[in-house]
């Protein structure tokens, strides 16, 4: 399979556990009600979700380095689709949380082993070109995820939802048995996990990559995890949060659009990044002052736009230290900012404070890019 053709998959692998993290979150009233559970429990899920999806982003990434990318994928994939038909099933909120952590475990495949495929077969800045492009298509992923969400939540409630979730884990399995490519190097030196994790650690520019990501993505998952019970508070329809999806999207498509183009006319990664910060924190400023209001929404367009410009730029220049290891180091780098989202969108549930979050997210990004600054010069 040649590298355009490779394109489409690696976009519906990468969008999957942005798609099954939005599809989720209109149901977190439904599964407050069912379960009798508060929305701070209700929130939790997504943090369960994150810091399972860790878990799961080292043990795929080291495997996919170890035996190869595609039965990693596939059998991630078949893990995902079980644990959401035991999800169907239980009966507690405990159970439900299990299955969960089971699902984003198996979901994590979708990450890590999609961007080593995209670093084996692209480099340098040819790489970065790919992820705006990537960003561009995952702009849609809020769209899809909280519109069909939130139509499936009133039609069927939670369960609907996790139908389709499993429809489309069987979906990409098929799609992936039949078509993804194996693009493991076929001499692949020994990697030893504990030397390179030793490795990353004393290295201040992952921590820095690790941060960035773990802030805009915070800034972006607690709109989903906090929104539902927002609407609830200002007595809006619980349709208009779905709807929401679809003005966010154009936001973050417009990010990842700007962003590929300003890369083409030679701006630099770390300006972009910078200024991706500054537009957050505008965003989180305009949510907080409007928290009150249905309108708080329009300034979230400034957080979306943020982080579909910043995390195409941020992926492209992480693992360039890296080369000889990219399964290995990519799941260690995953390990380390998803364990970072888990522990922000925990603090985020039970702040139940959107704005403040926002404030915080975009102002400790946009410090790490003055640090960056420091650091090369």
């Amino acid at each position: 399979m040649n590298n355009r053709n490779l394109l489409p998959l690696a976009i519906a692998l990468l969008m999957f556990p942005q798609i099954a993290q939005t599809l989720y979150s209109p149901a977190l009233g439904d599964i407050g009600r069912v379960f009798k559970v508060s929305p701070e429990a209700a929130a939790q899920t997504l943090s369960v979700y994150f810091l399972a999806f860790a878990v799961g982003v080292v043990v795929w990434g080291r495997l996919c380095d170890r035996i190869g990318r595609r039965p990693v994928m596939l059998v991630g994939l078949a893990i995902y689709a079980v644990a959401t038909v035991i999800a169907l099933r239980v009966s507690s909120f405990n159970g439900l949380l299990l299955a969960q952590g089971l699902a984003a475990f198996g979901a994590a495949v979708g990450s890590v082993v999609t961007q080593t495929l995209l670093r084996d077969r692209f480099k340098g800045a040819e790489l970065a070109q790919v992820f705006s492009l990537v960003g561009i298509a995952l702009a849609a992923s809020p769209a899809i995820g909280l519109f069909s969400g939130a139509s499936l939540v009133e039609a069927f409630g939670y369960r609907g939802v996790l139908i389709a979730l499993v429809l489309i884990a069987a979906t990409l399995w098929l799609w992936s048995c039949y078509a993804l490519p194996e693009t493991r190097p076929q001499q692949t030196p020994h990697v030893c996990v504990w030397e390179t994790l030793a490795r990353m650690l004393r290295d201040l520019g992952i921590w820095r990559s690790a941060l960035w990501i773990a802030a805009f993505n915070v800034a972006l998952f607690s709109y989903y995890s906090l929104g539902p019970f927002i609407f609830q508070r200002l007595n809006l329809d619980a349709t208009w949060f779905g709807y929401s999806g679809v003005i966010l999207a154009l936001g973050s498509g417009f990010g990842a659009w700007a962003n590929r183009r300003l890369l083409q006319a030679g701006c630099a990664a770390m300006q972009l990044i910078r200024l991706a910060a500054v537009t957050g924190l505008l965003g989180g400023i305009g949510v907080w002052w409007l928290q009150d209001s249905g309108a708080f929404v329009l300034p979230m367009l400034l957080i979306v736009l943020a982080f579909g410009m910043a995390i195409p730029n941020i992926l492209g220049l992480a693992l360039v230290n890296y080369s000889d290891r990219l399964g290995t180091a990519g799941a260690l780098l995953g390990l380390i900012y998803y364990l970072l989202i888990g522990a922000g969108m925990m603090l985020a549930g039970w702040s139940q404070a959107l704005g403040e979050t926002l404030i915080a997210c975009s102002a400790v990004a946009l410090l790490l890019t003055i640090r960056a600054t420091k650091a090369i010069v």
